[in-house]
């Protein structure tokens, strides 16, 4: 590599200061939302010009590295590499980045542990790498480039998406935002209206039915392969059974959201511990899903929670029972319930999208580099 990469060992402390990142690459210190830890005399700090490709040598087999677009300075410890005349800069910060070449990097780094791992340029410049014709780089460059702009777009319309979410369900729940018809003021209810309990236990393996989790972040979620099925038998039968359409929750977590509807055309078996309850006839239950799951209604969740110690703090359904909500007539449930699922469904279908972006940039790492 020492063929290809120079090291830049100028100074200079007159200069905007950069941080290099395992993901973002070389960005500004500013914006990295990190505290400034640099010292008071910037002086001794490392000159970054256009194009150069500075890197965290203590980190550098994690992939702290990237192609600069900015002239700055960085810490003393990192080193700076100046792409050689034959070579193409932004093809090799592409190509110092694969996992292949990180577990170079970590082979040729010296140190005792993990922690001390360090790849100084002379180690960096002993490796052995091949690399194409110039013009090849190029082209190879501006295919990823190109591909990395996409997956930047539909990250960015994800993250547009899930405000638009944010702002509807707001809107919606208080109804600052309502459906053109729709007028009639929503009626004042308590949940044990809506919902009743239901308590269904059963071994799992008996009932040839799969043990699903219920998190905050993805709700109702397969249970990891690595979980121990002998605890099943261990348990035998207490696990509660959620059929299609029911509801469960988790007591403890209900007040960060721990909520759920089961949407699969199948019945599954989760924690005994998990509250499991049934919508009554008349009531939407893709409205109440998306209500349940609110910021409105963890706010109540919270001041309803009971325990004396915050972490002990649970919603059992006696208590879920007696909350007040508000909710209109079915027909507006059902407009607002199927609208919010359209976009759920256009949120998802956008996150495919970008992970099978992210899968062919990795296979395209794997196949244009030698």
């Amino acid at each position: 590599m020492g063929e290809v990469l120079f090291e830049r060992n100028s100074r200079s402390g007159a200069k905007q200061l950069l941080s290099v990142t395992i993901n973002q690459g070389v960005i500004k210190a500013e914006d990295s939302g990190r505290k400034d830890n640099s010292s008071s005399d910037l002086s001794n700090y490392k000159l970054v010009k256009v194009g150069d490709i500075p890197y965290n040598s203590m980190r550098m087999w994690q992939g702290a590295s990237g192609y600069s677009y900015f002239e700055g300075i960085v810490s003393p410890a990192y080193t700076v590499l100046i792409p050689s005349a034959e070579t193409d800069g932004l093809f090799l910060s592409y190509d110092i980045k694969r996992n292949k070449m990180l577990s170079v990097f970590q082979r040729h780094s010296q140190g005792l542990t993990s922690d001390t791992w360090n790849l100084k340029y002379p180690q960096l410049s002993s490796i052995h790498v091949r690399v194409p014709k110039k013009n090849e780089q190029k082209q190879i460059r501006q295919a990823l480039i190109k591909l990395d702009d996409l997956i930047a777009a539909t990250q960015r319309r994800i993250d547009a998406l899930e405000q638009a979410k944010k702002a509807l369900l707001q809107r919606l729940f208080d109804q600052s935002w309502r459906f053109k018809g729709y007028s009639d003021p929503w009626e004042k209810r308590k949940l044990g209206d809506i919902f009743y309990q239901v308590s269904f236990f059963v071994n799992p393996e008996d009932a040839k039915l799969e043990l699903w989790s219920l998190t905050v972040a993805e709700g109702l979620t397969p249970k990891s392969i690595r979980y121990d099925r002998n605890f099943l038998v261990r348990k035998q039968d207490k696990f509660k059974v959620v059929h299609s359409e029911d509801f469960v929750y988790n007591p403890m977590n209900i007040t960060l959201g721990a909520l759920d509807q089961n949407k699969l055309l199948k019945s599954v078996a989760v924690s005994g511990y998990y509250t499991t309850m049934s919508i009554n006839r008349g009531f939407d239950g893709s409205f109440f899903k998306f209500l349940l799951s609110s910021p409105l209604m963890i706010r109540k969740y919270k001041n309803y929670a009971t325990g004396s110690l915050l972490e002990k703090q649970r919603v059992q359904f006696s208590t879920f029972s007696i909350i007040n909500i508000k909710a209109p007539k079915f027909d507006e449930q059902n407009k607002i319930g199927n609208f919010l699922i359209k976009l759920d469904h256009l949120i998802a279908a956008t996150q495919s999208r970008l992970s099978s972006l992210e899968l062919l940039k990795k296979a395209l790492l794997q196949d244009l580099f030698i």
